[in-house]
């Protein structure tokens, strides 16, 4: 998959570097030298282009053509929004992430605005807090549809309601689904007879409303 960021900063270095690792065709769009010089000493050759990121001209130069996905995660969100707003509307660039930088903006990065996924990293930060806080110890191990749904793990505490029942037994929330058990190593892939035991590390899918019911149910009461 091809890939245009756009800032060449820490967030933008560091997104190229990891997505570079994972196999990626990676360009980059910096408009300070001395961050060009770096990024250029950094990535692959060929792979960093110098100029602004909201000209159109520059984007084309980058081959913003190409690319399925591209990546304004410079530090002005004025510059976000004009360089998400060519990307979906002039040159029809599938799938567009922008990153907020003032919390006050957010409302403005929309897909009218041609953003797909707004990256708030306050909000992110303020929500995985309150998410933590909130579930104990069960771990997300994955975010689905916007983080809507999760994949989580929570290992059955021995004084839980859920211990010696079987799953049909078990008053689960309505929005979720326990995909695996992991008991003594051994996976297990439950049915309706399927029984819990303390220290069974449950795999679940889960409604982000019902992660908070589901981690009572299988946690320390």
């Amino acid at each position: 998959m091809n890939v245009l960021v756009i800032g060449g900063g820490k967030t933008g270095s560091h997104l190229a570097t990891q997505l570079l690792e994972q196999g990626y065709q990676i360009k980059v769009i910096e408009d300070r030298p001395t961050v060009v010089e770096r990024l250029r000493n950094e990535l692959p050759p060929g792979s960093v282009f110098e100029g602004d990121g909201t000209s159109p001209f520059c984007l084309e130069q980058a081959g913003i053509q190409q690319v399925e996905v591209v990546a304004a995660v410079t530090g002005d969100d004025d510059e976000n929004l004009v360089i998400a707003t060519l990307a979906r509307f002039e040159f029809r660039v599938p799938r567009i992430i922008a990153r907020v930088n003032n919390p006050k903006n957010a409302w403005l990065f929309t897909r009218e605005m041609g953003v797909d996924v707004a990256l708030n990293q306050a909000d992110l930060m303020a929500k995985l807090i309150a998410e933590e806080m909130s579930l104990g110890d069960m771990m997300t191990l994955l975010k689905l549809r916007r983080g809507e749904y999760s994949i989580v793990e929570e290992k059955a505490h021995p004084d839980s309601p859920a211990i010696g029942k079987e799953i049909h037994e078990l008053a689960l929330p309505e929005q979720c689904v326990l995909a695996a058990i992991i008991r003594q190593g051994r996976l297990i892939l439950p049915r309706g007879n399927t029984r819990i035991e303390a220290a069974d590390e449950v795999l679940a899918v889960v409604h982000a409303s019902a992660a908070a019911s589901l981690a009572a149910l299988l946690g320390h009461p």
